[in-house]
């Protein structure tokens, strides 16, 4: 289970937010062109909610909405579960896991909004342990004649 702190995480990000009166065609404009899969919905300096892909998906397109008239206050989360950036990301991960969500608010002490994690944070320093992990093994094996 991943032991590193969401604040680790976070080091050299860019907070991306869009505001409530933003449309669902400009939020996943928006959401392309950065390469993530949410936003976090921001008015007055405080997450108001959450709007991602599968909002997208199951809130617009399956509805029938139109995403040029849609704005994300009709559509988001509305106050998402948040997290502090000083967690580690295993507990973020049992929130998503128990939430059935993908993605979790990072707030500050006061509640300001600081960035988001994803499960997708997991997988790639997974990822990374797993190749570090397989290139050892083929020097052991390498090394002993295999």
């Amino acid at each position: 289970m991943p032991r590193r702190a969401i604040n680790e995480i976070l080091v050299g990000r860019t907070l991306i937010t869009a505001s409530p009166e933003m449309t669902v065609r400009s939020a996943c404009r928006l959401m392309a062109e950065k390469k993530i899969g949410a936003l976090l919905v921001v008015e007055n300096q405080r997450i108001a909610g959450i709007f991602t892909e599968r909002d997208a998906l199951n809130k617009i397109l399956a509805a029938s909405l139109d995403p040029d008239t849609t704005k994300l206050h009709q559509v988001m989360v509305r106050e998402p579960q948040t997290i502090r950036a000083d967690k580690p990301l295993a507990y973020a991960l049992h929130m998503m896991a128990e939430g059935g969500f993908r993605h979790v608010p990072v707030v500050d002490d006061d509640g300001g909004p600081v960035g988001m994690v994803s499960a997708r944070d997991a997988l790639g320093q997974d990822m990374v342990d797993l190749e570090r992990d397989m290139r050892r093994l083929e020097e052991l094996e390498g090394s002993i004649g295999y």
